[in-house]
C-alpha cells in the first residue's frame, strides 16, 4: 500500500518528496525537493510539476471521480477581445489554463506551464464548492433532512461537543461558532495540527479532533473560515448517503453531465476523500461544473438539488471581512450576485448569472492567496470580461 504523507495545511494540502521516479518531465521541475513538506515552502518549479500530478504520485493516494456516456460539448464561440496583452497575462499571473465560457461556448482558451487541455491541474479549495453541491443533492434524495437538522443528527460523535447544536446550513456557511485558526504562518494553529491529533479510539481523526474544539460564539453568529468544517462536510455526507464522495460526485454530476474525462480526489491518511480540497480535473470539465451550476445544478432538465437551494448556496448566508463579499454554502459571493469557488495559488471557477458567463483559472501564484498582486489582478481580469461582454465585444 502507499505511503500517504498528505496533510491538509494550507486551506488543504501538504505532500510528501519522493517523486523522482515519476519520469523525465517530473524530474526536470521536481529536483532538489524541499525537505519541508508544506506546499508553501516548495519552490515556483516544485509546485508546477506538483499541481499537475498530484494524484500520479507514488506518495499519495486519490480516488477516481468516473466519467462516462457522451461528452457534453463546449462548442467554440467568437473570440472575446478583451484589449490587453493576454500573453504577458498567462505570464504574470501563472496560468496553467484560463478559460472564458458565455451562453455555454468556448470564448477564450489559453494554457501556460506546459499544461494541455487534456491535463489535470489540483484544484485546492475549489473542492468545497463540489462538496458542497453533494449535500444540496443529499437533500433532494432525502439521505439528509433539511438543512436545519442538527449536524449531531449525521455525525453522532460530534454530541457533548461545540458542533451540538449547530445545524448542517451553520456548518456550511462557516458560522458554527466552533473556535477554529486557519493561520498558515502558525504552527500552532488548528489547521497546522489537525492531522497530527492522535485520535480517540474508534473515531475517525478528523471527528476525535474537531470535537475538543471550544465554542468561541453562538452559532449562526460569527463566520470564520474553516478548513476542518469542510471535512465535517464530507464525513456528513458520506454518513448520511453511505456511499464515497467520489462515488456520489461521479453518480450525481460527472457521468449523467457529461463531463470529457475521469477525474480524482486525494484522499486522506483514512482513505477517505479530503472534502475541502483537491480535486484534480481538466481545465475545461472545470468549467463544465461552472456551467453545471449556472444551469441550475440540472441533468436532462431535472435538478439535483432541491428547489432554491442552489439560489441560497450561491447567495451571501454571512458577511466576510472582504468588501463586497459574502460567503454562502461553500462559495464566495459578490454584491453583483457573481459567485465563485476558489482554492489557493488562483485556483478559480468564477460565475456570473447575469451574464451567463463562467471563468476558469488554474494557477501557479507566487504564494498561496496572492498577496503579489495576483488576486487583485484576477479580480481586475474578471470585471475586464464582464465589461468587454457588455460592450458586446
Amino acid at each position: 500500500m502507499k505511503k500517504l504523507l498528505v496533510a491538509l495545511v494550507v486551506l488543504g494540502l501538504a505532500a510528501a518528496a519522493g517523486w523522482w521516479a515519476m519520469g523525465p518531465d517530473w524530474r526536470r521541475l521536481a529536483t532538489n525537493m524541499p525537505t519541508n513538506q508544506d506546499v508553501l515552502f516548495w519552490s515556483q518549479a516544485q509546485r508546477e510539476a506538483g499541481f499537475r500530478m498530484m494524484d500520479r504520485s507514488p506518495v499519495i493516494d486519490a480516488r477516481e471521480i468516473s466519467a462516462g456516456g457522451p461528452v457534453r460539448p463546449l462548442e467554440d464561440g467568437a473570440p472575446i477581445d478583451l484589449d490587453m496583452d493576454l500573453d504577458a497575462e498567462m505570464e504574470r499571473q501563472q496560468y496553467a489554463a484560463l478559460l472564458v465560457v458565455q451562453d455555454g461556448a468556448i470564448r477564450l482558451e489559453k494554457y501556460g506551464l506546459d499544461q494541455t487541455a487534456e491535463g489535470r491541474w489540483t484544484s485546492f479549495s475549489v473542492a468545497k464548492s463540489f462538496t458542497s453541491t453533494l449535500v444540496g443533492a443529499a437533500i433532494k434524495d432525502g439521505y439528509i433532512a433539511s438543512m436545519d437538522d442538527d449536524v449531531t443528527l449525521y455525525i453522532e460523535d460530534l454530541k457533548g461537543s461545540a458542533y451540538e447544536g449547530v445545524s448542517v446550513a451553520q456548518l456550511l456557511s462557516m458560522t458554527s461558532g466552533a473556535g477554529w485558526n486557519e493561520d498558515y504562518s502558525d504552527p500552532e494553529s488548528d489547521v497546522a495540527q489537525f492531522l497530527s491529533h492522535a485520535p480517540d479510539d474508534g473515531l475517525p481523526p478528523l471527528v476525535s479532533y474537531m470535537r475538543t474544539l471550544p465554542r468561541a460564539h453562538a452559532p449562526g453568529t460569527v463566520w470564520n473560515y474553516s478548513t476542518g468544517e469542510t471535512n465535517l462536510i464530507g464525513i456528513l455526507v458520506r454518513e448520511a448517503t453511505g456511499t464515497s464522495l467520489t462515488d456520489y460526485l461521479s453518480e450525481k454530476v460527472w457521468r449523467p453531465y457529461g463531463m470529457g474525462q475521469d477525474a480524482s480526489w486525494l484522499t486522506g491518511a483514512d482513505g477517505l476523500e479530503i472534502s475541502g480540497c483537491c480535486i484534480q480535473a481538466a481545465a475545461r470539465d472545470f468549467a463544465r461544473f461552472g456551467q453545471f451550476i449556472l444551469d441550475g445544478a440540472e441533468i436532462d432538465g431535472e435538478p439535483i438539488v432541491p428547489e432554491g437551494w442552489l439560489a441560497a448556496a450561491t447567495s451571501s448566508q454571512a458577511d466576510t471581512p472582504f468588501p463586497g463579499e459574502g460567503y454562502g454554502y461553500q462559495w464566495w459571493t459578490y454584491d453583483d450576485s457573481a459567485f465563485a469557488a476558489r482554492g489557493i495559488f488562483g485556483q478559480g471557477i468564477f460565475i456570473d448569472p447575469s451574464r451567463n458567463l463562467v471563468i476558469v483559472t488554474n494557477s501557479n501564484w507566487t504564494n498561496a492567496l496572492g498577496t503579489e498582486g495576483e488576486r487583485e489582478r484576477r479580480e481586475a481580469f474578471y470585471r475586464r470580461v464582464q465589461a468587454a461582454i457588455d460592450a458586446g465585444a
